[in-house]
């Protein structure tokens, strides 16, 4: 089982962090920590999208190769 979130709870939360960001309702210090917050969140998601294309990629790679075969 995953440790961290979903890749849409991540999504949900990196979206929520930039409408705090956004809307300019906090101090220096709270958007310093959604910030860093959201460049995690980001590489969660940046991690499993390049995991999600490579497992597209391996099952192209079947369909051609099936194709192939008499």
């Amino acid at each position: 089982m995953s440790a961290g979130p979903s890749f849409e709870q991540a999504r949900d939360e990196l979206e929520q962090i930039v409408r705090k960001l956004e809307d300019g309702n906090t101090t220096l210090d709270e958007a310093i920590g959604l910030w860093e917050r959201g460049e995690q969140l980001h590489a969660l998601c940046r991690a499993q999208l390049d995991q999600a294309e490579a497992r597209v990629a391996e099952l192209l790679r079947r369909m051609d190769d099936a194709a192939d075969k008499p």
